[in-house]
């Protein structure tokens, strides 16, 4: 099994989580969140959880199964067509959140599904296997940190030999951690943000690049934050807006061999990601800026990386930054 030359980036994530919360801790918390006014918008099949959320401070990489709010992530109301079936995909931070619910559907629609992930992070990743084989397919799981590239170039040759083929790689894996001012930003914390979010985009799309054919594709996850920015998100930002540049110029490199590359800009998304990162009376309103008032649940992402990664829905389709924001402009 591929394993990562780094194996203490669990603990560095939440040394570095530990500092910010005592800095957090000096500040005002006399602000409390503003009262909802209006009611968060239902646009679904079903209702998804709306602000005030549960008050949770997860450590560092956070792990879903001790959410209190679990995401949904299985899209009961979703029916599978064969979209991707006898494909094969590896899906980056696919253990938890929008990674783990990419899994699930791809497998519905037919693919084997390897998982990459941190091994703190080995029980969210047998519960994303579990729902994986449920589906019918095959699940591998590869722990390790995508900072190190020669991991990567393992991971991704253990995948060719388990399944004989790679197909789709979705680059997901992330770090975030926000900071009131850039005076908080230590030259090892913007590092660690930067080789996770880019430079580990950067080491997988590399190494599977000699393994796809035409008809396959890539497909990198975004963010409104390289958009828009974000005050209090300037590293993570940063590396955000360089993943969509990144996947523009990709795009181009590779298109004469008929492989696509596209990202997916969320918006405020309810993954352990952020009760990781944000303190508890913040994470109570977590969404409730967007229009409508309430954060995404990672069902609702899902979907659209199916979309990009069959080519019977997209086959035309590259270079694109698709935002799914919850907000209309």
């Amino acid at each position: 099994m591929a394993k990562s030359t780094n194996t203490n980036v669990g603990n560095l994530q939440r040394d570095i989580q530990q500092q910010q919360d005592a800095k957090d801790q000096h500040k005002d918390k006399a602000k409390g969140g503003a009262e909802q006014k209006d009611q968060a918008v239902q646009a679904g099949s079903h209702d998804f959880p709306v602000p005030p959320l549960p008050t949770q401070h997860l450590a560092k990489p956070g792990i879903e199964a001790d959410m209190d709010l679990k995401p949904q992530f299985q899209a009961p109301d979703y029916k599978g067509s064969g979209k991707l079936e006898g494909l094969s995909a590896i899906v980056t931070g696919g253990d938890s959140g929008i990674g783990r619910a990419v899994a699930v559907l791809y497998a519905r629609e037919g693919a084997d599904v390897a998982v990459i992930y941190l091994k703190d992070e080995q029980k969210d990743a047998e519960e994303t296997r579990r729902h994986i084989e449920a589906e019918g397919q095959r699940a591998l799981l590869i722990p390790g940190d995508v900072r190190d590239p020669q991991f990567c170039r393992d991971a991704v040759a253990q995948v060719a030999r388990d399944f004989g083929k790679i197909d789709i790689l979705v680059n997901n894996a992330a770090f975030q951690m926000h900071a009131d001012s850039i005076e908080d930003l230590t030259e090892e914390r913007f590092d660690l943000t930067m080789k996770t979010n880019i430079y580990g985009y950067f080491h997988m799309a590399k190494a599977v690049l000699p393994h796809l054919k035409k008809g396959s594709s890539i497909i990198n996850t975004g963010s409104v934050t390289g958009l828009q920015g974000s005050s209090k998100l300037l590293d993570y930002s940063a590396t955000k807006g360089a993943i969509h540049a990144f996947t523009m110029s990709l795009a181009s490199n590779v298109l004469e061999k008929g492989i696509r590359v596209n990202a997916v800009a969320p918006g405020p998304v309810w993954t352990p990601l952020n009760p990781a990162d944000q303190t508890p009376d913040k994470i109570a309103e977590f969404g409730a800026t967007t229009d409508m008032k309430r954060p995404a649940q990672p069902e609702e992402l899902s979907p659209a990386y199916v979309f990009l990664a069959s080519p019977v829905c997209s086959s035309y389709i590259t270079g694109i930054v698709l935002p799914i924001t919850g907000s209309v402009g």
